[in-house]
């Protein structure tokens, strides 16, 4: 049973298909983090489209451009007004290049600002890794923002920029939660106003559970989407339990984060992909 008014799936509105394969660009450290050495700007920007060139020349259908260069990451309200500035650019670039779809992430949990960058580079859609209740993350305790994010959402007139909103999120402990079943808190991001739910493994890379993805997908009317973990041995597995994945580490050089996407690795995902989907 629904609880919250029936809509369009976001990922056909978004994508144009049920089904959607979203590469994740990893940004270098932008200023203000603490392993960034003054590169200049222009060559973060560079190598954001390159990776994005690559991702599309394999056939994703949509990106995230995420800071996740800027480890550790920010609890929301200390991120800086650099952080934004410079992921606007990015993604503003990312798109006019890429021609696909754009979304935004901004570590840790900073749902506000991925809304404006959203709103100033023409990005459709944001994800936010804890979007109701709270949990207890690497950053320290972090909440909900769905009340204060769909106000200012509102209030930037940008109510076509979507929320692709974390079940269960990676990356921390939800021992706050711990009454409330995997069900439970699928129900309360749909409530909230979320149009995508995701689930995630324990950590970034590591795989989310076939049992968890069928549990999530049981328990909403939304879109699902798997964001860690997948692999090209597995994508075709988690594509029959799920509408789509959002994929970075296993498309990298050696499979690693902090490597650059690799196109062979692109390809050969993608052709699995499409073979299942």
């Amino acid at each position: 049973m629904s609880v919250y008014k029936p809509r369009a799936s976001a990922l056909g509105v978004l994508f144009g298909k049920p089904k959607a394969i979203i590469g994740v660009i990893h940004s270098r450290p932008l200023p203000g983090a603490p392993a960034y050495d003054g590169e200049p700007m222009d060559a973060i920007y560079d190598y954001a489209v390159r990776e994005a060139a690559r991702y599309a020349e394999g056939g994703v259908d949509g990106l995230i451009v995420e800071n996740h260069g800027d480890i550790p990451f920010s609890k929301p309200e200390d991120l800086g007004p650099e952080t934004p500035a410079g992921m606007a650019v990015m993604a503003d670039r990312v798109r006019r290049e890429s021609g696909l779809p754009v979304g935004i992430n901004v570590l840790a949990n900073g749902a506000l600002p991925a809304l404006a960058i959203a709103k100033a580079a023409g990005a459709v859609f944001v994800r936010v890794n804890q979007w109701a209740n709270a949990y207890v993350a690497n950053e320290g305790i972090i909440e909900g923002p769905a009340a204060r994010a769909t106000r200012y959402r509102a209030w930037l007139r940008a109510g076509g920029v979507r929320i692709f909103a974390d079940v269960h999120v990676k990356h921390g402990a939800h021992a706050i939660t711990a009454d409330r079943s995997i069900p439970e808190l699928t129900r309360d991001v749909e409530f909230f106003d979320a149009d995508v739910a995701i689930v995630t493994g324990q950590r970034t890379g590591d795989q989310a559970t076939r049992e968890e993805i069928s549990t999530v997908k049981s328990a909403t009317a939304l879109p699902v989407v798997v964001g860690s973990g997948v692999t090209e041995a597995n994508v075709g597995a988690i594509l029959a339990l799920s509408d789509g994945v959002i994929v970075a580490s296993s498309l990298k050089r050696d499979g690693v984060w902090w490597n650059e996407v690799d196109p062979e690795r692109v390809k050969r995902f993608m052709d699995r992909a499409r073979s299942a989907s």
